[in-house]
């Protein structure tokens, strides 16, 4: 039986083609190890976090974890059994043996705990203080990086000046996140005098992820067609109008997509927010206590990537402890995620409106 006949144009097996092959299959298992990796990470922390944060009674959630604030955790045995207990709960527990020893005329009994720092309570005032930082310095980086990117893609002239400002840009989004630390504590919490505060790390972080904000603002400013902008000027509207209604409508997909990346990379810094804006604890919120309106924007907070470095790296590591690090990174992943995927989903909608 003969062979098949070969198509005249069909490749030829040669040295370079398996070489070319081969070389692909390379970059895809490279591709395929990372999202590997990845997800082997994110395994760890749901498996290991969502203990702490979901419970196998009504209502399914642990509402200590999500609504308190921390705790020192007590260890100690009574009556044959052994107990845990936070802080508060604790001394009220203590109380309430001296008053029974008291009522019976004997003397209270000595408890002997064992404490463990901050593996007790919950994470709220860190999830409100992280919500904060993330919705104030976004705020803050949008308004200032949007309207950077419309002077530099709509008003500026190209020359020398506008190139160098380009590539201070872009050099700057390659700097260390603790530098921008320690010129957020330098400038804003002495030099400003903001003290370690809400709005001194509002502003730092917000400066950490403008050179994102900037660069994909503009270039999604320039990836409108200049016909939009023609045309609209031909109807006799102005430059503003014109980049109001005809321009910025169309980019800001593009934008929304650079608050996505900036939203990735403010939520999780430590050491700017370290620096400037976050407290080991703090019981109060920052609404909680305020004698002036205004005081509210000079309120240190708790954050929850300086509360994960706190108790993963500054006091001793036990089996309580793992509870409340993966418990802290489980939710800190799931509100990071919340944000992101509302501001895809608004990029979505825009996209499906404004199309061309």
């Amino acid at each position: 039986m003969s062979a098949p006949a070969t198509h005249l144009f069909q490749a030829k097996p040669s040295f370079a083609r398996t070489a070319e092959k081969g070389v692909f299959w390379l970059f895809r298992s490279a591709a395929y190890l990372v999202l590997l990796c990845g997800a082997l990470v994110f395994a760890d922390i749901v498996i290991k976090g969502a203990p702490a944060v979901f419970t196998t009674t009504f209502p399914f959630v642990n509402t200590v974890f999500l609504t308190e604030a921390p705790e020192s955790l007590y260890v100690f045995e009574h009556e044959g059994a052994k107990r845990e207990m936070g802080d508060r709960e604790f001394r009220a527990f203590r109380e309430q043996e001296a008053a029974k020893a008291a009522a019976q005329g004997r003397k209270a009994p000595e408890i002997k705990a064992t404490s463990f720092v901050y593996s007790a309570g919950g994470i709220f005032p860190c999830i409100v203080g992280t919500v904060l930082l993330v919705v104030g310095s976004m705020t803050i980086a949008l308004t200032l990086g949007v309207a950077s990117a419309i002077y530099l893609s709509e008003y500026a002239r190209q020359s020398p000046l506008v190139s160098f400002i380009r590539l201070a840009i872009l050099n700057l989004a390659g700097v260390p996140s603790i530098v921008f630390g320690l010129f957020g504590m330098g400038m804003f919490v002495i030099f400003l005098e903001w003290n370690v505060s809400l709005l001194a790390g509002w502003f730092t972080l917000a400066f950490m992820v403008l050179p994102v904000v900037i660069t994909a603002s503009e270039e999604s400013l320039k990836s409108v067609p200049k016909g939009f902008r023609e045309g609209s000027l031909a109807l006799g509207a102005t430059k503003w109008q014109t980049i109001r209604k005809a321009v910025l409508p169309y980019a800001l997909p593009g934008i929304l997509t650079s608050s996505i990346l900036g939203i990735a990379r403010v939520a999780g810094e430590t050491a700017p927010i370290m620096f400037t804006a976050a407290y080991v604890v703090r019981d109060k919120l920052p609404w909680e206590g305020l004698q002036h309106a205004g005081d509210f924007f000079f309120q240190g907070v708790m954050a929850l990537p300086y509360h994960i470095y706190v108790v993963s790296s500054k006091i001793p590591q036990n089996e309580y402890t793992e509870r409340v690090q993966y418990g802290t990174a489980f939710v800190f992943l799931f509100i990071v995620a919340l944000i992101a995927a509302t501001s895809i989903a608004l990029r979505n909608k825009l996209r499906g409106r404004y199309k061309w």
